[in-house]
């Protein structure tokens, strides 16, 4: 019995590498939002270093339940007050490496969540 569609209703992440991300056939080489309902865009920041609360609070913006911060190759959390936007909103936000969070983002989308992925990418 097959359970899972041929093809996903959603932007699935097909493989991930250093300084890179596969959506599809396609090879993302910058910093990366991508939501289960069809968000895709450039993350305008240069990397954890950039990133302040305005770079969260514009992920709001997009109204998803969760949102999976792929901080890169390590794990690095955002300061709380980065948060504070979405908190206010009821949006959660889960932290984790860059790999750990396109493994996730691919699950949960696939359930029908309405998920975000905002991802860090790490460049050789």
């Amino acid at each position: 019995m097959k359970l899972q569609p041929d093809r996903p209703d959603f932007s699935a992440i097909t493989g991930y590498g250093t300084g890179w991300i596969g959506l599809g056939n396609e090879k993302i080489t910058h910093h990366l939002i991508v939501g289960s309902h069809g968000e895709l865009q450039a993350w305008d920041c240069q990397g954890f270093a950039d990133l302040g609360p305005e770079h969260f609070a514009r992920l709001a913006d997009f109204g998803p339940e969760l949102i999976l911060f792929g901080s890169g190759q390590s794990l690095r959390r955002p300061p709380a007050a980065w948060q504070a936007s979405l908190a206010a909103r009821g949006i959660g936000l889960e932290v984790m490496d860059t790999l750990a969070a396109c493994r996730t983002y691919n699950i949960l989308a696939g359930e029908g969540r309405h998920v975000l992925a905002a991802l860090l990418l790490e460049y050789p």
